[in-house]
């Protein structure tokens, strides 16, 4: 029949065929096994699938700028797991924009009403709109939720103290950190600490230093907090940016750059009147004003700031407006920001709750003076590129931030140093004042970020003295190393940036609800915590997963709620699956799945 359908030219078929790319084993310790794993029981269902490990930055511009990828491995950040940060990673509207709203191009439209429902209701409404946003998405699978992972972290105590009070996500967990009481008797003894000069090697005897050892190398070559295919963590750069407001563990914002700010609704949309501290400064000298808040917002709507270019003239105006891929979930809540004085700016804010509205005043606050001539077409060897600005594409070294700590040099690839701002507005504030335990600037003056090759180089570095902790959480292999090591704390934390299979949805096979639905019941959740994360995580079936707002059907427990595995141990059921596929309107030649062309 095959040789007859050939010779006659009737209706053909192809192979299912998926890419898998994910991050290599020396930047992730568990992406690239999760990759292979999904990659052998999607074979042993009939498709042809191929895996491509690729650098990190390589990874992002493919998944959350050009769109470019069947499927990837990897990690939502953990901003996007709060209520309304699903707003931004499912609802169509921002399906074609870059970054890490709707990568997927997931189209639901009763999933868009159901988000846009959750900006704007409180108590059981509100509840009830969030449960069938996950039920829908559990059903429809535009990405397949594997794991939550613990976070893990080597970190000594003999110099710094509270590591296992601290949240690693933030830079508040940082900033909090004590000195540790033998470090302390140590200073006491000599009497003084000298400080190093600024170009002086920072050594393992240096107390005034915070020692960070890392393997993504990224943050030392581009700090601009706006780059979304360089900043997984907004660590570092919160650290050399304030915010308006810092969301502590419970998911609060509270104020931090700001002295506080009032609510009010207007039209039946709330509105905010923020206060800033006074004598704020960037870190040359020039004075954090209201109008930089103001810019700030606007900048983030659109980078280019309605530039009036050739590409822009010729485009609508939704067209030309360019928003910031980063933060654009909380960009997004906002209508327009004004200044009303020196030191305050009044925000509007798009229908919805108040408490939803806070979360807009948690982004990095930048200084117009600087990022105003950055609103131009970006260009490369006098070729402009309309369709991204300087904003979007400068690698922002040297950074001019308003932080506790301004940058001090960096060699790309190899090292970050950072100095401690004695002028921030830390040294001076109460206690009671500070969100995430801050209780004012840091006991070190310094911070020393190290790039490493591997995890277990990290944690031997840790074990030696050379570093104080692995700044980025290593795999659960090292685990014994670390318990091996009597100086050396294992500090173990639920992280909330849970690994998914996401999938493009503007490709086919892929545009088909019912074959992603097909895809997920290829996946043994269980079976990946056991063989990959060696029990060091916890599979789930929502992105909401250990809030009190997943509803009790879609709790994991003995399987996947709604796609439970097709087989068993680890083992795909190759008929069931296979009959799967057939009744999603798939078909088999010789044992592949194929699709009429």
């Amino acid at each position: 029949m095959r040789r007859l359908r050939a010779a006659s030219g009737w209706e053909s078929v192809s192979p299912v065929s998926i890419g898998i790319a994910t991050l290599p084993a020396d930047a992730d310790p568990y992406a690239l096994r999760v990759a292979q794993s999904v990659a052998g029981w999607f074979r042993a269902a009939g498709l042809r699938v191929t895996v491509t490990p690729v650098a990190p930055e390589e990874l992002y511009r493919r998944v959350l700028i050009r769109n470019d990828f069947d499927a990837f491995v990897g990690r939502l950040p953990a901003r996007l797991r709060e209520p309304d940060g699903l707003y931004a990673l499912l609802h169509s509207r921002f399906g074609s924009e870059p970054g890490w709203q709707n990568p997927f191009g997931y189209a639901n439209f009763d999933v868009d009403e159901r988000l846009t429902e959750a900006r704007a209701a409180t108590g059981e409404t509100r509840s009830e709109a969030l449960a069938a946003v996950q039920h829908g998405v559990a059903r429809t699978q535009p990405f397949s939720l594997v794991a939550f992972p613990d976070a893990v972290r080597a970190v000594r105590g003999d110099r710094f103290a509270g590591w296992t009070r601290r949240d690693y996500r933030s830079p508040l967990g940082y900033l909090a950190l004590d000195a540790s009481p033998e470090r302390t008797d140590r200073a006491a003894d000599a009497g003084a600490i000298d400080e190093p000069t600024e170009t002086a090697a920072v050594t393992a005897d240096e107390p005034s230093t915070l020692r960070v050892v890392v393997t993504d190398r990224r943050p030392t070559e581009n700090l601009n907090p706006l780059a979304a295919e360089f900043r997984w963590s907004g660590v570092l750069t919160g650290l050399l940016y304030d915010r308006l407001g810092h969301e502590t563990a419970s998911g609060r914002v509270e104020p931090w750059l700001a002295d506080g700010w009032e609510f009010e609704r207007v039209d039946g949309r709330p509105r905010a009147r923020v206060r800033l501290r006074d004598d704020l400064a960037w870190h040359d000298d020039e004075p954090v004003t209201a109008a930089d808040v103001a810019f700030t917002y606007a900048l983030l709507s659109d980078v280019t700031l309605g530039r009036t270019d050739e590409a822009a003239e010729t485009a609508t105006e939704s067209e030309a407006a360019v928003a910031a891929p980063r933060f654009r979930g909380r960009s997004s809540l906002v209508a327009d920001a004004e200044a009303l004085d020196r030191l305050t700016v009044e925000i509007r804010f798009v229908d919805c709750t108040a408490e939803v509205a806070t979360r807009a005043l948690a982004v990095p606050v930048v200084p117009e003076h600087v990022w105003r001539g950055r609103t131009g077409s970006a260009s490369v060897g006098g070729v402009d590129f309309g369709a991204a600005s300087e904003a979007l594409v400068t690698n922002n070294v040297p950074p001019v931030g308003s932080g506790p700590f301004a940058f001090g040099r960096n060699v790309p690839g190899d090292r970050l140093v950072l100095e401690r701002d004695d002028d921030h507005f830390l040294a001076d504030a109460a206690p009671a004042d500070l969100p995430g335990d801050v209780d004012g600037l840091p006991p070190y003056e310094r911070v020393d970020v190290t790039v490493v090759g591997a995890d277990e180089t990290a944690v031997s570095m840790v074990a030696s003295g050379d570093a104080d902790v692995t700044g980025t959480a290593v795999g659960a292999e090292t685990i014994p190393r670390i318990g091996r090591s009597e100086p050396v704390d294992l500090v173990v934390g639920r992280s909330a940036s849970p690994y998914v299979v996401g999938y493009n949805a503007r490709r086919p096979p892929l545009t088909n609800p019912r074959f992603r639905n097909t895809l997920g019941h290829l996946l043994d959740r269980r079976a990946l915590v056991d063989d990959v994360f060696e029990g060091y995580a916890w599979p789930a079936a929502s992105p909401l997963a250990g809030t009190d707002l997943v509803p009790p059907d879609l709790r994991f427990e003995d399987g996947h709620p709604v796609t439970p595995f097709l087989g068993s141990d680890g083992t795909v059921d190759a008929a069931a699956a296979r009959e799967t596929f057939r009744e999603a309107g798939y078909e088999y030649d010789d044992g592949t799945l194929v699709e009429r062309d």
